[in-house]
């Protein structure tokens, strides 16, 4: 089972008790996964169309706790295009038809259809609870979370812009910022930040997935933190292998040259010391002469060295002892 359907279980199974938000989450997934008919005398059937048996599952108990309505239930599968199996559940009464549209504000004093909800006036996501479980009905209508152990991508994918814009619109009341993109036909309503995600999963009340999550990014921090302390050690190390392999390249080549019994009795020394220490730290260097010397110090002296051997390079001395 993918992390999104995970997700999608836990929230099909949550069943919130104030009946406003069983009806806000209805509102939902009619509006996202829905479709209204109206036959020619007038009279109002709906229908929800979802792969998801979660999504199907969820929005039958709520009808019929919310309702007491009875529905048919129907599965379809095209063996023919090997593609998964269709749930459909419609409310074929007229009347139990009306009293869903009306609750859930889908159909306005007049008789008219507004599938497209509007966040401002609709008293059924009027309330923090409520939206929480708009949210939720949205995102098990047409949402999806992306395997965190890969990338984070959490998306609820709407038929108009105007259903994207009021999505939005809600998470928004929530401190969270998600964003639209225009996908073929359709506006997709997303959240990339890991945070924010962790956010969203606890406005839709969904603490297993949340924790897992969590989880998830500890660890995939704790990796990324590990890679790059052992990057930044290993460029250290490559940094100060170069360095001490030129700065014995030098001393070897001033040696081969002048002599170092020639120079100053400090670069003398730490000359001497590095040749017979070419895998030690300037630290081990300074600690290694008498009197010990500071890092500064010992890299002070090293780069007189390697002065000294890039003037003896340009003047071309020694160039007959090579």
């Amino acid at each position: 089972m993918s992390f999104s359907s995970k997700l999608k279980e836990e929230l099909s199974r949550q069943i919130s008790p104030a009946r406003h938000c069983q009806i806000a989450e209805m509102a939902a997934i009619i509006s996202l996964c829905g479709k209204i008919i109206i036959s020619e005398d007038d009279r109002y059937t709906i229908k929800i169309h979802t792969e998801n048996v979660a999504v199907a599952r969820k929005y039958f108990t709520l009808l019929k706790k919310t309702f007491n309505i009875s529905t048919d239930v129907s599965i379809r599968r095209n063996a023919y295009l090997n593609k998964n199996r269709t749930y459909t559940v419609t409310i074929r009464e007229h009347e139990d038809a009306l009293r869903v549209l009306y609750a859930t504000k889908l159909l306005d004093e007049n008789g008219e259809v507004g599938e497209n909800l509007n966040v401002v006036r609709n008293v059924v996501i009027q309330q923090s609870c409520c939206r929480r479980a708009f949210i939720r009905g949205a995102f098990l209508s047409s949402g999806s979370l992306s395997d965190p152990e890969k990338f984070y991508h959490f998306e609820i994918v709407c038929a108009t812009e105007e259903k994207a814009e009021q999505l939005k619109s809600i998470i928004a009341t929530f401190d969270l910022e998600a964003k639209i993109v225009k996908r073929k036909r359709y506006f997709v309503v997303y959240i990339k930040e890991g945070s924010q995600i962790v956010d969203i999963l606890n406005v839709m009340e969904a603490p297993v997935t949340l924790m897992e999550l969590e989880n998830i990014r500890i660890l995939k921090d704790m990796r990324n933190s590990v890679n790059r302390q052992v990057n930044c050690e290993t460029a250290n190390i490559n940094k100060t292998v170069s360095a001490a392999v030129k700065q014995i390249e030098d001393i070897e080549y001033i040696r081969d040259t002048i002599g170092l019994d020639h120079l100053p009795e400090n670069l003398s020394e730490i000359a001497r010391e590095r040749l017979e220490r070419p895998e030690a730290t300037l630290k081990e260097l300074g600690e290694a002469l008498d009197p010990p010397v500071g890092k500064s110090g010992v890299n002070h002296r090293l780069r007189k060295l390697c002065d000294l051997a890039g003037r003896l390079r340009t003047t071309g001395m020694g160039s007959g002892m090579e």
